[in-house]
């Protein structure tokens, strides 16, 4: 997945911001939701999202208050214009973007959706097996696929209630 360089660098300047708090960043990017919102997504390492272990209101709004200020003094690399800070938990259904997210839940139950299709299809649910050579693996339906990671535009856990 190529990241625009405008989010890589955010992202160089959230980490730290994440890190002092002791949570780790799972996302950033910049959205439109009756206007420009950064949506910067936030777990405590090691988590579980199924356990609700994760982050709390206290480190959402000491992460929002801190990356606030270090943004603003970023004038280059923030929208031009009024933008929203949104800071928050991915929940139970957390998103997977990288492929240490893929291997920190082999065996947990995902679905994902491709920019085209991969073996006739485009969507894909299952558990998730592995993540091997820039493919991520999915056992479902009695089948095995290997879905190209650059392909992939949204992938997540699923939680059973």
């Amino acid at each position: 997945m190529n990241i625009p360089l405008q989010i890589q660098h955010l992202r160089e300047l959230i980490n730290p911001v994440c890190a002092a708090h002791g949570v780790d960043l799972v996302d950033a990017r910049f959205a439109h939701d009756r206007g420009a919102v950064l949506r910067v997504l936030i777990e405590r390492p090691g988590a579980d999202p199924a356990t609700g272990a994760g982050v709390t209101l206290a480190d959402c709004q000491a992460v929002s208050r801190e990356l606030s200020a270090v943004l603003d003094g970023d004038e280059t690399n923030v929208p031009k214009g009024a933008y929203r800070l949104e800071v928050g938990s991915p929940g139970v259904e957390r998103p997977l973007f990288r492929r240490a997210d893929y291997e920190r839940f082999v065996g947990r139950e995902v679905k994902l959706q491709c920019q085209r299709p991969v073996h006739g299809r485009r969507r894909f649910s299952g558990r998730l097996s592995g993540f091997e050579e820039d493919q991520v693996v999915i056992e479902g339906e009695g089948e095995v696929f290997r879905v190209p990671h650059e392909l992939v535009t949204k992938a997540h856990l699923v939680h059973r209630f």
